[in-house]
C-alpha cells in the first residue's frame, strides 16, 4: 500500500499525519504505524493522526502513540492537524473538531500561532508533594530546581512504570518554576516511552498547576526544549479550571510518499 504522508512538528513534538477523509486508511495496524512512527526504519515521529470526515464538525481527529497504539488526546498534535486541515483547504476562523476526548476548537492567529481549547479540568490530586491531573491525557507533575540538567528519562521511567501508573501509564513532567508567570517543563511520554522535546497536555498539566493568580485569568508562558508555549485559563477554584487554551506554533516539515 502507498502512502501520502505529511510530517508537522509543534515545538519539537513531531508526527505524521494522514489525510484520511475518503478512509482509505482505515486498516492501519499496530505493527505499520509503530514502524511509519520509527526513526530508523520509518519516517520518524512522536505519534501518528488521522484527519477523519465528522458529520457536524470541521473533521475528526484520531491519535495514535509512536507504540502504534490509539491514545488519549495529545495538544500539540491537535494544534499540528488544525494548521495541516487549513493547508488542504478547510480554512475557518474557529475550528470545531472532536477528538478522543471530546469537543475542541481552534483558531490560528495572522502570525501562524494555533491557539487549541482544551478540556476542562475538574480536579487536581496531590501524591507525596506532587500533582496528579487529567488535561486529556494523564499527568504527573512534579517541581524541581534546575530541570535541565534532570535525568528525566530515568526518574520520568520510574514513575511512569511504579505500581501505581504502570498498567495504565501516565505522563511525567518535571518543572522549575523561573519566574511567577514562566516555568520550564520536560516531559517523559508514555507510548514513546522517552523524553520528548514538548507535550501539549503536558505542558497544560504544568502550567494549570504552576498558576500566579488565585482566582480568575492566569496566562503562563512554558519553555520547552522544542520551543515556547503559553497556557491561558481561568482558575476557579482549587479543582476547577476553565476556558484552557494551548498557543503556540505548528509547522509542516516536509511531505511524501512511502511503501507498507
Amino acid at each position: 500500500m502507498k502512502l501520502n504522508f505529511y510530517k508537522y512538528q509543534g515545538t519539537g513534538n513531531d508526527f505524521v499525519i494522514l489525510d484520511n477523509r475518503k478512509e482509505q486508511y482505515n486498516e492501519l495496524n499496530t505493527e505499520q504505524i509503530r514502524f511509519l512512527c520509527d526513526r530508523r526504519f520509518g519516517i520518524g515521529a512522536d505519534g501518528l493522526m488521522l484527519l477523519n470526515a465528522k458529520p457536524g464538525y470541521d473533521f475528526e481527529m484520531k491519535y495514535y502513540n509512536a507504540d502504534g497504539r490509539e491514545s488519549t488526546m495529545c495538544g500539540n498534535g491537535g494544534r499540528c492537524l488544525v494548521k495541516f486541515a487549513w493547508h488542504q483547504g478547510i480554512k475557518k476562523n474557529l475550528y470545531h473538531f472532536i477528538a478522543v476526548d471530546g469537543d475542541h476548537e481552534a483558531e490560528i492567529d495572522d502570525d501562524g500561532t494555533v491557539s487549541l481549547k482544551m478540556k476542562d479540568v475538574n480536579g487536581i490530586r496531590e501524591s507525596h508533594g506532587d500533582f496528579i491531573l487529567d488535561t486529556g491525557s494523564p499527568h504527573y507533575v512534579k517541581m524541581v530546581t534546575d530541570v535541565m540538567a534532570f535525568d528525566v528519562y530515568k526518574k520520568g521511567m520510574d514513575i511512569r512504570y511504579n505500581n501505581s501508573f504502570a498498567k495504565e501509564g501516565i505522563n511525567v513532567n518535571f518543572v522549575e518554576q523561573k519566574k511567577e508567570d514562566e516555568i520550564i517543563v520536560r516531559t517523559y511520554e508514555r507510548g514513546v516511552e522517552d523524553e520528548t522535546l514538548s507535550c501539549g497536555t503536558g505542558v497544560t498539566a504544568s502550567a494549570l498547576v504552576c498558576y500566579h493568580n488565585e482566582r480568575g485569568f492566569n496566562d503562563v508562558t512554558v519553555l520547552t526544549r522544542g520551543g515556547k508555549l503559553s497556557v491561558e485559563y481561568d482558575r476557579i477554584d482549587d479543582d476547577t479550571y476553565n476556558n484552557v487554551w494551548l498557543c503556540g506554533p505548528a509547522e509542516k516539515v516536509f511531505e511524501g510518499g512511502i511503501e507498507l
